[in-house]
């Protein structure tokens, strides 16, 4: 049986929309949320429940992708969570050390939680921003496959 740890429980709708906001809000940069941010009619008023701070998580990975897991080594991140003026709560962790990008994220994951102003942010700034992201990575994906070299193993016979 495996640990409880490696139990993946059935994620909600909801919450699967937001897991994936809060990975393309992680990995844009800091550049594209500022001019995202500027756009926003009126500015929105929030409070800070933990102000951006920066430090380390521990990084897991698997042998071979599904054997045991085991501590890789540790990353620097930052994070933050913020309060709306309405009342939304929203997070945000990145890696690195851009602690106004953290306090973005946390921004913006709360607006997108908003049923009015939700919709909207998605379809004006996360889909464009995941497509960016997606070909960005099919990019690079594809600048590697040309220099890809297949090493292979053969036998010459028995000693």
């Amino acid at each position: 049986m495996k640990p409880d740890s490696d139990r993946k429980a059935p994620m909600d709708r909801s919450s699967q929309a937001r897991k994936e906001w809060m990975g393309v809000l992680a990995r844009t940069g800091t550049d594209r949320l500022e001019t995202a941010f500027a756009r926003l009619d009126p500015e929105p008023r929030f409070e800070h429940l933990r102000p951006p701070e920066v430090g380390m998580a521990l990084v897991r990975a698997r042998a071979e992708a599904r054997g045991e897991r085991f501590n890789l080594g540790e990353m620097t991140m930052c994070r933050c969570s913020i309060r709306l003026a309405d009342g939304s709560v929203g997070h945000g962790f990145v890696a690195g050390r851009d602690k106004r990008h953290a306090e973005l994220a946390a921004l913006f994951d709360a607006l997108l939680q908003d049923p009015e102003s939700g919709p909207v942010l998605r379809r004006t700034l996360i889909e464009p921003l995941a497509a960016s992201l997606d070909r960005d990575r099919r990019a690079r994906n594809a600048k590697t496959a040309a220099t890809r070299v297949n090493f292979f193993t053969m036998v010459r016979g028995e000693d």
